[in-house]
């Protein structure tokens, strides 16, 4: 994988190999390392309390803004089945990313396939000069669907790295290590909770790499 480097503001998506592997903890891991905006386009439920208060109460930085979600639905589904519930259409022109001078961290639904409408799914959100960051947790499966979302965006030319969420799992790592030889930035362990001074030290252990993206 080729290493971007320019003096732009940092522009990362982070998306997952599936629901529930850790996409909001690692977030709020990177906005806290690169004291980065945080921009989640599709909220699908918990409406009260969203991906985006929970990073907010989890960053200690005083720097970083928290931008409103382009769509948020009240169902706690699919994008698409979410908003055909409830009379919506989501159309990917009326997603539009924050302009801001600051880094900024983006955080998909699910993974890259996901559907948002019925043409259209996750991975047709993401800007190509944005560097994609994988969340990868080790479940029966989790090889297949690692391997399958680093090989998608491999082709279609994405800077793109790899977190693990859990519990280490040495025989699956090595096998996604040598067929894909992605960056690996970190380890995301399987913690009793989280909260600012937690994420705060995975922000500073993590902090060189995420820089180096």
């Amino acid at each position: 994988m080729t290493t971007k480097k320019s003096n732009t503001p940092k522009r990362i998506f982070i998306t997952g190999i599936g629901t529930e592997v850790g996409k909001t903890i690692t977030s709020a891991i990177v906005v806290e390392a690169l004291q980065a905006d945080y921009f989640k386009p599709i909220q699908a439920g918990d409406l009260d309390y969203g991906d985006a208060d929970k990073v907010r109460a989890l960053v200690a930085n005083k720097k970083s803004t928290f931008h409103s979600n382009s769509y948020a639905l009240q169902t706690p589904m699919s994008p698409h089945a979410a908003a055909e519930k409830e009379g919506v259409t989501i159309e990917s022109a009326n997603i539009i990313f924050p302009k801001t001078d600051n880094a900024l961290v983006v955080e998909g639904a699910g993974g890259l396939l996901v559907p948002l409408n019925d043409t259209e799914t996750i991975l047709d959100l993401i800007p190509k000069e944005y560097t994609v960051i994988v969340v990868s947790r080790h479940y029966l499966g989790s090889i297949n669907h690692t391997l399958m979302t680093l090989k998608l965006l491999e082709q279609l030319g994405f800077n793109i790295a790899l977190i693990y969420s859990g519990a280490p799992h040495p025989t699956t790592e090595a096998i996604i290590q040598k067929m894909s030889k992605v960056k690996v930035v970190g380890r995301i362990d399987e913690e009793p909770y989280f909260d600012q001074r937690v994420i705060a030290e995975y922000a500073e252990l993590f902090r060189h790499e995420l820089q180096a993206l």
